[in-house]
């Protein structure tokens, strides 16, 4: 339609004809001809009315042209006709709404003022509705407090026949209720903090009285148990420890059971220590099963120590099946105890000066072993004493008494320092020790007479070699002790007293009836066979230094002898004697020729005696001393003595060659005439020091 619009006789492209202005002044067409031609294409409305057109399939005609306007009349009228019909149904909608409105409030004024009169003559009924509703929240809240104080503050009676009744086993349903017990107990404080105190005293006597009981069943449970109790079954033991751990919050009770404990295990062990020296049960009852001790009773040492060893091995056992019981799960049973003292009445008004020290559970625990073993150890002790006093051997004195040290040592480190049965080792092992010194002040004394006698190889006596052979074994018995490094010289001191120091003064009392040198031979014998017991072995080392010492001074003796007698054989004595005395000085050296022992005469003789004793001297000095028993020693001696003697003749053979230069030197200033006589001192002893060295060497 657009299209024809531009087309036709009206399009703005046609040319206008002459005139045509005046004629659009007044034309109404002209007016909306142009009216159309000044719409844009671009308005919005323009575009509408043009795509309403398309819709509507109007043809671009002239009777269409002049139909449009009146056909959008009638359609705008038709529209307008439609709205009014629906608007009027709307009307009649709204009517009845209307209606209904007033039907509705009509019934809601009914409603109200039935409401109203119901109100009124409810209102009285539902306030007391309301009040007992808060008395009924107020009872529902009592109700939950009376519950949870009977849960928690009252045991029920089949919990308080669980407690009370000893029909009733001890079971875990026994400690729960027990523990519930000890908890109401301890809040029982809380309520005691009101003003109203009678609840919670009255809770606190019912619950008490029944912890009492509950405690009294414990206890003789426990005493029960302990009469069947097999200490090495485990299984059996933990409902025991769980008891024993519970009972400790009463210490007197707990006490008790340990004493009842300890009497009942203390009659078990002994009965078990009788079985194994007898092999037949305290009741008579022969047990094949068993070697008895007692067969070995023949054998003192081996008896003594298959006794200590059962001993020993039984307390291991107990107290490592003590250790299991009462000790193994921390300090449970020392803070129980501990609680029950600060909950004991007597206590609470004792001083806490007097109160009681910290329990200590590895000391208890001793304490109760010693207890349980100490039957056992007074059939031991009873045994020891019988074969300490029985015994007439020395060294199997010693080797008992150094058992019962070892065994000794070992139970202290067990029980420690405190135990009867230390205290009953220690007593025996001084017993043995006095045996011991007992049978060696005997055996000493027996002695007496061979003291008398001296070797005729000056070589150490019998009684010494038999005494060290015996030290030696006591020593080696010893050797194998526990004394600590640091004490054991010391310890072993008073063994060396006895065994040792009396024979040594018997040696020495002997050398002193002896002539020189063999005195001193036969006491250096005798202190070389001594070193060579006690070297070996390191706590004799101090003894070692003193006979080292010894022997250096006999030997010094020995020099001396040997020395004179060199000086003697020799026959220069004399010679020695007049030179030893002179100095090189000149007034000394002028002496020497006036001096009757070096006369031409007398150094003649002298040098003659000495060329005689050279050749064999070294051999006859060392034969003096045959009987010595440590050649090197001989030797050294011998030696040493020779080294003196080459001494002393250097110093006569420097004075003998001043004389003859201070005789050669007065001639020559002439103060001796030529015609006096002189002659050479070193021409008539001509021996030099060398020829004497290599001569006794």
């Amino acid at each position: 339609m657009r299209d024809g619009l531009a087309s036709g006789p009206l399009s703005p492209s046609t040319p206008s004809p002459p005139g045509s202005s005046a004629l659009r002044a007044t034309n109404p067409l002209s007016t909306k001809v142009t009216t159309v031609l000044s719409t844009s294409y671009a308005d919005a409305e323009f575009r509408d009315a043009l795509s309403l057109l398309d819709e509507r399939g109007v043809s671009n005609s002239a009777e269409t042209r002049r139909q449009l306007r009146l056909d959008v009349q009638k359609d705008v009228i038709d529209s307008n006709g439609e709205i009014i019909i629906e608007f009027g149904r709307v009307a009649e909608q709204l009517q009845r709404i209307g209606t209904t409105i007033e039907i509705l409030n009509k019934s809601y004024q009914e409603m109200k003022s039935h409401v109203t009169a119901a109100h009124e003559s409810t209102s009285s009924t539902l306030q007391e509705a309301s009040l007992l509703m808060v008395q009924k929240q107020n009872v529902e809240t009592k109700q939950q407090l009376l519950k949870a104080l009977r849960e928690h503050f009252v045991l029920s009676e089949d919990e308080v026949a669980s407690l009370s009744l000893t029909s009733e086993p001890v079971d875990d349903r026994f400690f729960v209720v027990l523990a519930k017990a000890k908890k109401i107990r301890n809040d029982c404080e809380v309520l005691l903090g009101f003003e109203n105190q009678t609840l919670g005293l009255e809770i606190l006597e019912q619950t008490s009285k029944h912890l009492n009981l509950a405690f009294q069943k414990l206890y003789r449970w426990i005493q029960r148990e302990f009469n069947t109790l097999n200490l090495e079954n485990p299984q059996i033991n933990s409902s025991v420890r769980r008891a024993l751990r519970v009972l400790a919050e009463r210490p007197t009770l707990f006490q008790n059971c340990l004493d009842f404990f300890a009497e009942a295990r203390e009659q078990i062990l002994s009965d078990s220590f009788y079985l194994a020296l007898t092999g037949t049960s305290a009741s008579g009852q022969e047990d094949r099963s068993v070697k008895p001790i007692e067969l070995v009773a023949h054998d003192s040492l081996r008896y003594v120590g298959d006794m200590l060893a059962w001993t020993h091995s039984a307390t291991v056992s107990e107290r490592e099946a003590l250790e299991v019981l009462f000790v193994s799960e921390g300090n449970e049973i020392a803070r129980g105890i501990q609680e029950g003292r600060e909950n004991e009445l007597w206590r609470l008004m004792a001083d806490e000066a007097d109160a009681p020290p910290e329990f200590d559970a590895v000391k208890a625990l001793n304490d109760l072993v010693d207890r349980d073993v100490s039957g056992a150890a007074r059939i031991l002790r009873q045994r020891l004493e019988q074969v300490i006093q029985t015994n007439e051997d020395t060294i199997l004195a010693y080797k008992l008494a150094n058992l019962l040290n070892f065994y000794r040592v070992t139970f202290s480190k067990l029980l420690g320092a405190k135990s009867v049965l230390l205290e009953s080792m220690m007593n025996i092992e001084s017993e043995a020790l006095r045996q011991f010194r007992s049978l060696m002040r005997d055996h000493i004394t027996t002695l007496q007479v061979e003291f008398q006698h001296t070797p005729s190889d000056l070589g150490p006596p019998e009684f010494l070699q038999d005494s060290l052979k015996q030290l030696t074994a006591i020593m080696k018995t010893y050797e194998t002790s526990l004394a600590s490094s640091g004490d054991r010289e010391a310890d072993f001191e008073p063994i060396l007293t006895e065994s040792f120091d009396p024979f040594i003064s018997g040696c020495e009392n002997m050398s002193k009836n002896i002539e020189s040198p063999s005195n001193s031979v036969f006491f250096i014998n005798c202190l070389l066979a001594a070193r060579t017991s006690l070297a070996p072995f390191d706590f004799t080392q101090t003894r070692v230094g003193i006979l080292q010492s010894t022997i250096d001074e006999q030997a010094e003796r020995l020099v001396d002898n040997q020395y004179s007698y060199f000086r003697r054989e020799s026959g220069l004595e004399p010679i020695f004697n007049e030179l030893g005395r002179l100095t090189d000085t000149k007034e000394d050296i002028a002496k020497i020729r006036k001096m009757e022992a070096l006369s031409p005469e007398a150094l003649t003789a002298a040098s003659q005696n000495l060329d005689d004793f050279l050749p064999s001297a070294l051999m006859d000095a060392m034969e003096s001393l045959r009987h010595l028993q440590d050649s090197k020693l001989t030797r050294d001696v011998t030696e040493e003595a020779a080294e003196r003697f080459c001494v002393d003749f250097e110093h006569v053979e420097e004075m003998l060659i001043f004389a003859d230069e201070l005789a050669e030197q007065e001639r020559m200033d002439g103060q001796v005439a030529e015609s006096d006589e002189s002659h050479s001192l070193r021409a008539l002893f001509p021996r030099t020091t060398g020829e004497i060295r290599v001569l006794l060497s």
